[in-house]
């Protein structure tokens, strides 16, 4: 859908909207995300207690990414949902919704980020490695990846 007008927004999606849009996208995460949670009930703690980068177009939610950044003892935000609707996907646009969540997290003081990924969903992990996530531990069928952004704000300066 190259070409359209994205806008790129944080915390505007009702829980209905975001509900939707994962219902939408649940069969590109792996595993499904309908198989691990209740949609309507993960939608409600996104909006409740995450920080939402939204990517719209018109009024139809094509992006998002959730992320935990309440954890004010370790300074350490964790990325609990990136979902793309497919005819967008390869766009760039989860790419950026990962960039502004980088760039939130470093303005409010933070020093780590971290998500889960399936071990076997390579196209994910290569985005996470474009957006500087390092690859971790491994636990059962997932990857932890994380992103120290002390260090990556020092290679910035350096370069």
């Amino acid at each position: 859908m190259s070409g359209e007008l994205i806008s790129y927004l944080i915390d505007t999606g009702t829980v209905e909207r975001i509900a939707g849009h994962l219902a939408k996208c649940d069969a590109y995460f792996v595993p499904t995300l309908s198989s691990r949670v209740v949609l309507p009930d993960y939608a409600l703690k996104i909006c409740t207690d995450a920080v939402r980068f939204e990517a719209w177009s018109d009024d139809v939610l094509v992006g998002l990414v959730a992320a935990y950044c309440n954890d004010r003892e370790r300074f350490h935000a964790y990325i609990t949902s990136v979902s793309v609707l497919k005819e967008w996907t390869g766009g760039g646009v989860a790419t950026r919704l990962l960039l502004n969540c980088v760039e939130y997290a470093k303005l409010h003081g933070l020093r780590r980020i971290s998500l889960e990924v399936a071990s076997g969903h390579a196209s994910a992990i290569r985005l996470y490695e474009k957006c500087g996530f390092l690859v971790g531990e491994t636990s059962g069928p997932f990857i932890k990846m994380n992103l120290d952004l002390e260090t990556r704000e020092a290679h910035e300066h350096q370069a």
